[in-house]
């Protein structure tokens, strides 16, 4: 909540009424983007680790690296965005419209069987050293990550 009433009663009534953090005007741009970054790494703190890893797949956030049973596995920019979002979410069924917004964004547009030939080229690098697919497709539903594929 940013506002011109500064006064505690008026800070504990908007902390009460469901802000996530109250702010008083005059304030700080710099001060402003931190408070905004500490209400996100609250609200997702899976975001807040640089690596995930799901079965022998671990994905290095920071260093934008992918490696399975310690095998470094390249993948192209569509490829790294898709991966990253089903392994925040592991076994969860994906519609390839969710996909889509979520790994290319809402302002794109792209056609949705577009996600089929990025899952393609996925398990195609994921699976290069003769690994188990792990990529489980959902008939009429989407995708998932999912080991008990």
């Amino acid at each position: 909540m940013l506002t011109a009433r500064g006064e505690e009663d008026d800070r504990v009534r908007g902390l009460e009424t469901g802000a996530d953090d109250y702010v008083v005007k005059p304030y700080s741009p710099s001060e402003m983007i931190a408070r905004v970054q500490a209400v996100l790494r609250r609200s997702h703190p899976e975001l807040e680790e640089e690596v995930l890893e799901y079965t022998d797949i671990r994905m290095d956030l920071a260093r934008h690296r992918v490696t399975r049973q310690g095998e470094s596995i390249h993948l192209g920019p569509s490829e790294f965005r898709l991966l990253r979002v089903l392994m925040e979410s592991p076994t969860r069924v994906f519609s390839r419209e969710q996909l889509l917004d979520r790994a290319w964004g809402r302002d794109v547009y792209v056609e949705s069987r577009t996600v089929d030939v990025h899952i393609r080229r996925l398990r195609k690098a994921l699976n290069i050293s003769g690994s188990k697919d792990i990529i489980r497709t959902v008939r009429g539903s989407g995708y998932a990550l999912d080991e008990s594929s």
